[in-house]
């Protein structure tokens, strides 16, 4: 792959990844909450809105699929986070090895650390927003 293919692959996974974090964001705004802040009970749905009201947040009723919906497009906020740091990783890398090539530590060698760190925190979290999603449609129908 060419430097200026990579550049324009990773320029637009940012700019998808930040389409995305709007989305969520708007989501967010008009259903005053989200369905990972939420519960069910009952058979009925709740999104939780924590920065729209106050730390406490309040609940509302949403549908079913208003509520699925949420969720899932919570759960994409994780994959989002690590394509957008990981194609900035990928773009500042040549500067991260330039400016740690004589020290204790090389460039490469921190650049595969970072990498590796935002591998491992993302998708254990996308894994634990996966599995508690699972767990309450199987649970709650």
């Amino acid at each position: 792959m060419t430097l200026r293919t990579r550049t324009r692959l990773c320029i637009t996974l940012i700019l998808l990844g930040l389409a995305n974090f709007i989305g969520y964001a708007t989501a967010y705004a008009l259903i005053k909450g989200d369905a990972a802040n939420g519960r069910v009970e009952n058979g009925r749905y709740f999104v939780r809105g924590h920065f729209i009201h106050g730390p406490d947040g309040r609940e509302r009723e949403v549908s079913r699929s208003v509520w699925i919906y949420s969720y899932a497009h919570s759960i994409t906020i994780w994959p989002t986070v690590a394509c957008i740091l990981l194609s900035m990783l990928a773009l500042s890398r040549p500067l991260i090895v330039a400016a740690y090539s004589d020290g204790a530590i090389r460039g490469g060698l921190l650049v595969g650390i970072i990498g590796g760190v935002i591998v491992v925190v993302t998708g254990g979290l996308t894994l634990f927003f996966v599995v508690d999603f699972v767990r309450h449609l199987t649970r709650y129908g």
